[in-house]
């Protein structure tokens, strides 16, 4: 409601009104019309019945409700507190008509939620006054309303962008997982807690077997997709949301466990060694009739003050050193 009435009366300048008065007396009703008949930019409409001063104010999204207070069947103090409470109209200014200058009638209708009170007839140029002072009051804080949702929808796409950027920045192309970098960094990040609280942290270094001839032979499209599924493999193997799967570099992948055990990490090694036989991708290495196949070095330490994640990755190329020499497709942890 607030945005269309809005941009329908930002098309007009800052004095235009859109004024709604409830009120069962017919002849107050064309009173106000004619006293507001000459102004400018002044849109008058007239409701007699209150039980319909809801649904009018709703359809007619007036900037000013001039309510009268004493009507038959529906009190007029209880009718502002019915507007204050519908989402729809709870902002919009109400002027409470009243036939008593009373404190005490005056105090309750603030209470109850209005913002003006006139004693009726009031003076035409007072009305329009006033008409107008509340009309350019809720059209400013509509208009403030609106550049609020304007901004938080700005800040949302905004960090929705930079979410993305970040995710790109981090992500190798090819395979999705992190890249070089970003495993770098989490890797620090996580050597550093496991510093403080003193808890292991377990990385797995793979390596495609006889990647090298699989490309001579296959071409790089198709290795590319072997890549690809690889990764998945290793991604899936992830048990848990610290599980960091990185491609290192060419055919090469890491994977960061932190607050791993050493037997932990090693039923995550041969689920994904299993995992890539299980892919059933043809080879032709060593032999004719292969699939294609994984290497995987292990390393787990508990990190001490002074030391860098330098020797776990040392660890568990070693590792991997030895998995490849001793006949590739097996896990095999490396010792400092």
């Amino acid at each position: 409601m607030n945005e269309l009435q809005l941009g329908d009366l930002n098309k007009t300048d800052e004095n235009s009104a859109m004024v709604l008065l409830v009120d069962d007396q017919a002849m107050i009703g064309e009173a106000v019309r004619r006293g507001l008949a000459h102004e400018d930019n002044i849109d008058f409409h007239f409701c007699a019945d209150p039980h319909q001063a809801i649904t009018q104010a709703i359809l007619i999204r007036p900037t000013v409700i001039l309510q009268d207070l004493v009507m038959p069947g529906l009190d007029g103090l209880t009718l502002v507190r019915e507007y204050r409470a519908n989402p729809q109209t709870k902002d919009i200014p109400i002027i409470v008509l009243s036939t008593k200058e009373d404190p005490l009638i005056k105090s309750a209708a603030f209470a109850a939620g209005a913002n003006d009170y006139l004693v009726k007839l009031p003076d035409n140029i007072e009305l329009v006054a006033r008409i107008r002072y509340h009309s350019r009051s809720y059209m400013t804080l509509l208009q403030r309303d609106e550049a609020y949702r304007a901004l938080r929808v700005s800040q949302q796409q905004l960090l929705d962008t930079n979410l993305v950027l970040q995710r790109l920045m981090n992500s190798d192309g090819l395979t999705g997982l992190s890249n070089r970098r970003h495993f770098d960094e989490y890797l620090e990040l996580e050597w550093r807690r496991a510093i403080r609280e003193q808890t292991q942290i377990s990385l797995l270094m793979i390596d495609v077997d006889f990647f090298k001839t699989y490309n001579d032979s296959f071409g790089h499209l198709e290795g590319d997709e072997a890549l690809r599924q690889v990764a998945e493999a290793i991604r899936q193997s992830c048990s848990r949301p610290s599980h960091l799967p990185a491609r290192y570099g060419g055919e090469e992948f890491a994977l960061v466990l932190p607050n791993t055990s050493p037997g932990g990490a090693r039923l995550v090694a041969e689920k994904l060694r299993q995992s890539v036989a299980g892919l059933g991708i043809a080879h032709n290495s060593p032999k004719e009739g292969s699939t294609l196949t994984v290497s995987i070095g292990l390393a787990t330490m508990v990190p001490q003050p002074g030391s860098t994640a330098r020797q776990l990755i040392q660890d568990a190329d070693k590792g991997l050193y030895s998995a490849k020499n001793n006949g590739r497709n097996q896990v095999v942890v490396g010792a400092s």
